[in-house]
């Protein structure tokens, strides 16, 4: 099933931070090899409140195979109450536009390998553009809440 159009994670990077962490733990989110999949990974320089310098790590994903590969491997990290948080916000973490947006802690992914919601800053950022047909956030909704209960 598909069941999204387009997925895109990105991480932020200070300069106070250890940057080969974080990008170790960004990299771990996919299950299989971004080169041999031509899935190139995008690194920007920005800069931050009182110039501190900023790398954004991104990558995106438009394969339905590799979104699915990359969507079992997220679920399978994610705990149930995880998933039962996510249900809950569905509403307020779905736009528009129908992409979902969910932030997992940076700390508690690269130092423990678990997988945490948060709203705060500090985190990885995942966008979902979610595959519905039509495209209604009812049908999205749907699309969602199957892909939860896998």
């Amino acid at each position: 099933m598909k069941y999204a159009h387009l997925l895109k994670l990105t991480v932020f990077s200070h300069e106070n931070e250890d940057s080969e962490s974080i990008l170790d733990a960004f990299l771990s989110f996919f299950p299989f090899n971004l080169e041999d999949n031509k899935i190139s990974m995008k690194k920007t320089n920005a800069s931050g409140f009182s110039e501190t310098k900023i790398e954004i790590f991104e990558i995106i994903l438009t394969k339905n195979n590799l979104i699915n590969q990359f969507l079992d491997n997220l679920l399978d990290k994610l705990d149930e109450n995880q998933k039962e948080t996510i249900l809950r916000q569905v509403e307020s973490r779905l736009d528009n536009n129908l992409d979902l947006f969910l932030r997992f802690d940076k700390d508690s992914w690269i130092k423990d390998k678990k997988l945490l919601l948060t709203d705060s800053g500090k985190c990885f950022h995942l966008k979902m553009s979610v595959a519905a047909f039509p495209k209604k956030r009812e049908v999205a909704l749907n699309v969602i809440k199957e892909l939860l209960s896998k």
